[in-house]
């Protein structure tokens, strides 16, 4: 009932589902007064109920990070998560006055503690971070059929549309424009009017980064999320095994104390067990059942004397 039950039980309580809740629930009320503050009719009416709001929802921070800590020591420091609301928490601890006033903007960032907090939120990022090395080939594939694009249509139309194609950095701006699939007619037509054919190169680059490479970009981010999700059911799996193991091994355990037990009580049994006086003897019983006393004489040896006289 010392130190380690107190931790314990501080424990159950900091990953309990409520404090979860809970904490969900000050960063959205630390969301929805940043977005109350931009107003400046607001701001400037209200200065004195927007700060202290701000200082108590940081102090509520404060403690949480602390808790946390406390329950789980230096495993706090090896989850990438905990050193993201670390720094989040830290830089809005940092002072700032009106010659830094960039730090202030760093209280809107604690908004983003939803996505460490959040397990759904977290799995997403998670994922995306594993999809960065194929993320990287699909994107170099993307930027290369961009350059490429743009320096044809350069060459192709700078006399034609020089609003469009007069550079390469307008001509990758236009061609960036046609990828997302925003505005592009606008575009087509207005070179369209000196070269007909022009539709051909629009819907060529169209087909292959929107359709092909653009789809890529997507079925790696999916297969990265998947592997995400069943990774986190395999862990799942996992410490449930790992429960029922320990719960197999435990009722074992008792099983076998419990047979050791009774066979440490044998001989003690063997010794008290009362002597064996053997089967009785034929004198002793009838086969009817008849057990004569000491003074009746049997029926067979009366009857012999009868027959003797």
């Amino acid at each position: 009932m010392g130190l380690p039950f107190q931790r314990e039980r501080l424990r159950v309580f900091v990953d309990s589902p409520v404090f979860q809740r809970a904490v969900i629930a000050v960063i959205a009320l630390n969301g929805l007064a940043l977005g109350l503050e931009t107003s400046h009719e607001l701001a400037d009416r209200h200065a004195t109920v927007f700060l202290v709001i701000d200082r108590a929802i940081l102090a509520v921070f404060v403690v949480e990070i602390i808790l946390r800590i406390a329950v789980h020591g230096k495993a706090f420091f090896r989850d990438p998560w905990n050193w993201f609301d670390l720094v989040i928490v830290g830089m809005a601890l940092v002072p700032a006055s009106e010659s830094v006033s960039i730090l202030r903007l760093f209280r809107f960032l604690r908004v983003l503690r939803l996505i460490s907090v959040v397990p759904g939120m977290r799995r997403v990022v998670s994922a995306l971070f594993a999809a960065l090395p194929g993320l990287a080939s699909a994107v170099v594939l993307l930027l290369l059929s961009l350059y490429t694009a743009s320096v044809i249509g350069e060459q192709l139309f700078h006399e034609v549309a020089p609003r469009y194609f007069g550079d390469l950095g307008r001509s990758l701006f236009t061609m960036f424009t046609v990828l997302t699939v925003e505005g592009w007619p606008q575009v087509a037509e207005d070179v369209m009017t000196k070269e007909p054919l022009a539709w051909i190169f629009f819907a060529t680059f169209i087909v292959i980064t929107a359709f092909f490479v653009l789809n890529l970009l997507i079925g790696v981010i999916v297969s990265a999320m998947e592997a995400e999700v069943n990774a986190q059911r395999w862990k799942e799996d996992q410490e449930l095994e790992l429960e029922q193991h320990t719960a197999v091994m435990n009722e074992i355990r008792a099983l076998s104390e419990k047979v050791d037990r009774l066979a440490a009580q044998l001989p003690a049994l063997a010794d008290a067990r009362p002597p064996d006086t053997g089967a009785p003897s034929d004198a002793e019983h009838c086969s009817c059942g008849h057990q004569p006393t000491r003074g009746e004489v049997p029926q067979a040896e009366a009857d012999g004397r009868r027959q003797g006289e």
